[in-house]
């Protein structure tokens, strides 16, 4: 077991530029302290300097990540887009292990506005619009409903506000640390 019954496990996932880095920055910065924040693409890209392939050592990475930081007692978001056949099974047994809640969004950007989004990050002169095409899965969301669906429609306040208030978040006191 993980964590306590007061911390809140959020897990962001989503396609290439469907927001959710700003989205777990935005939770994190209207909860204040006491939130971690694991990003796949820190721990992978950064840390690591591993391509995304199944079975690679960035999932025991979030998951040893998230683990401690629960343990510690602070509340998580990881975010990334987490593809469901590499990551689901880590996902699974992490939402099975913590013993407080825990909540799943997939953010659901159709490829136009992926490539449209893209452009405006700086890692856009990097990325082709092949490799975007290779990247993006569609509606891929993890077995067994553990996810809520946020379509392209909905605002960044908007979907930062309705993720604070759908985990608790939004009712809990920052920690001072």
């Amino acid at each position: 077991m993980v964590g306590t019954q007061e911390t809140r496990l959020v897990v962001l996932r989503g396609n290439s530029a469907s927001g959710k880095s700003s989205v777990a920055t935005g939770v994190r910065e209207r909860f204040g302290r006491g939130l971690a924040l694991v990003g796949q693409d820190n721990l992978r890209r950064i840390v690591l300097r591993e391509r995304d392939r199944p079975n690679a050592a960035n999932i025991g990475l979030i998951d040893l990540t998230a683990r401690y930081a629960l343990d510690a007692g602070f509340h998580v978001v990881i975010e990334g887009i987490l593809y469901a056949d590499h990551y689901g099974d880590m996902l699974a047994q992490l939402r099975t292990d913590h013993r407080g809640p825990s909540h799943g969004y997939y953010l659901d950007v159709p490829f136009a506005e992926t490539l449209a989004r893209h452009t405006t990050k700086p890692i856009a002169d990097d990325v082709t619009e092949t490799q975007l095409r290779e990247w993006y899965r569609p509606f891929d969301l993890l077995p067994g409903g553990a996810e809520k669906v946020i379509g392209a429609g909905s605002a960044l306040t908007e979907t930062i506000e309705h993720i604070l208030l759908d985990t608790g978040l939004a009712r809990l006191p920052a920690l001072d640390r």
